[in-house]
């Protein structure tokens, strides 16, 4: 039991509006003068201390809580949180279950590396020379600049990825505290990266046109200073963006033009749907993103940012050749890759083999009675009507590892009735004997 008092806490506490009180508590915790389960102090007596009205308090609180750091225990008082881990992608380890909620590409579908491997020769790189491969940056502009409001103003980036890119766009324009919007059901990579840089997530709905009007439009009513959107396959629903809709947000984007919009189209070359931008001609601060990760492979650690001029030289801040910029052997070795033309024909097969091996199984699915619509992407979005978490338990009794909703959630309660399931490697018999298992987990947790 910690031996630090609320009085202790409240005399350390300093402050006199809501985002100064918080970020007083916040240094405590960083100092290392409280620790989780600590108690604040109530929220009359601190106000009556700092001299504030007791509703900045509470606002301080509900900041302090809305970043993790605080939990309000009812009776029991508001105290400085546990951290909780954060779920991540990927297969689960040591595990005897056959896991279908890793959300990663299928492995055979993953190009050969090997051959273009061996054809990259030529003189080092050293000090002093670009940051972009002159044939990347080439390339880059063919995929990314039709899809931009200014090609002619878009300025390149090349990133680690594209959770590195996002990582070093909010850090480029936010600072802690800042809200940032963000798609319910949500990205677990966008969900760890807006925590554990200290802004504060706003949910945005979505549905199956993707990210909702209502929702941004509520978001930037709450001041949101940054909006991440994926406009194809959004993980974990599949959901893409209609031309309509498309349009219908960036006509309430047009009244914020300075609010940064990022864009996260991580399934470019897999999908089949068209690209329909929420960018209009005159906003400001925007970002596209597009990864090689999920057609060339995880360990392809590099994704291209087109932006606008201002965030392009923001960004160049936070990159010295020779210490944080991207490997020219990975840059090269993606160009080798994609100017291939069989290579690139496989990973075609592989987005029509994604899209349809998803398909296949929504329609087993709802041929066992729980109906099911297959969106985009590398996973399946299925609505049990049960309590996920218990059809998911009596999965594990059947054999599977299945992923629930409540890890993607914000907000929204009805994704805690959902699984997310990777099924495109399965067999045939597999699927269908996994449709079947989901039915009857699902009638088992309703019953």
């Amino acid at each position: 039991m910690s031996s630090v008092t609320v009085t202790d806490v409240g005399e350390a506490i300093a402050g006199s509006s809501a985002a100064e009180i918080a970020d007083s508590v916040r240094s405590l915790v960083d100092e290392g003068r409280l620790s989780p389960g600590d108690p604040l102090p109530p929220v009359r007596a601190l106000a009556d201390r700092l001299g504030v009205n007791r509703n900045t308090v509470v606002a301080a609180y509900r900041l302090l809580g809305q970043a993790g750091t605080v939990v309000t225990l009812g009776r029991g008082g508001t105290r400085i949180a546990t951290p909780a881990p954060l779920p991540a992608e990927g297969f689960a380890q040591d595990s005897v279950l056959r896991d279908v909620g890793d959300g990663n590409p299928d492995p055979a579908r993953i190009p050969d590396l090997s051959a273009a491997l061996s054809s990259l020769a030529g003189r080092p790189v050293l000090y002093g020379e670009p940051v972009i491969d002159p044939e990347l940056e080439r390339w880059a502009r063919e995929w990314l600049t039709p899809d931009v409001p200014d090609a002619a103003a878009t300025r390149l980036t090349i990133t680690g990825g594209a959770v590195d890119a996002m990582e070093r766009l909010l850090a480029q324009a936010l600072v802690r505290d800042d809200a940032v919007a963000l798609e319910d059901p949500v990205f677990l990579s966008a969900m760890r990266t807006v925590r554990l840089g200290g802004y504060r997530p706003v949910p945005v709905a979505v549905d199956a046109e993707g990210m909702t009007v209502e929702g941004l439009r509520a978001a930037l009513g709450q001041g949101v200073r940054a909006v991440i959107c994926t406009p194809r396959a959004h993980n974990p629903t599949g959901a893409s963006l209609s031309e309509r809709r498309a349009a219908e947000l960036r006509a309430v984007l047009a009244d914020h033009p300075n609010v940064l919009v990022i864009v996260d189209d991580h399934y470019s070359f897999l999908t089949r749907r068209p690209y329909h931008s929420i960018v209009g001609p005159q906003h400001r601060r925007w970002a596209l993103i597009r990864s090689v990760s999920k057609f060339l492979g995880p360990d392809m650690c590099l994704a291209v940012t087109a932006t606008d001029a201002e965030t392009a030289d923001r960004l160049a801040l936070h990159f010295s050749p020779g210490s944080t910029w991207v490997s020219h052997i990975l840059q090269r070795l993606t160009v080798a890759l994609v100017r291939d033309p069989e290579v690139m024909a496989a990973v075609d097969r592989a987005g029509d083999h994604y899209l349809a091996r998803n398909t296949a199984f929504a329609e087993l699915l709802s041929a066992h009675g729980v109906a099911c619509t297959a969106g985009d992407g590398l996973s399946v979005w299925v609505d049990v009507g049960a309590p996920a978490r218990a059809v998911a338990e009596q999965l594990m009794r059947r054999g599977w590892l299945a992923r629930t909703g409540d890890e993607f959630v914000l907000a929204d309660p009805a994704a805690s009735r959902c699984l997310r399931l990777t099924v495109h490697t399965l067999s045939d018999a597999d699927a269908e004997r996994l449709a079947a298992d989901v039915a009857a987990s699902a009638r088992a947790a309703a019953s």
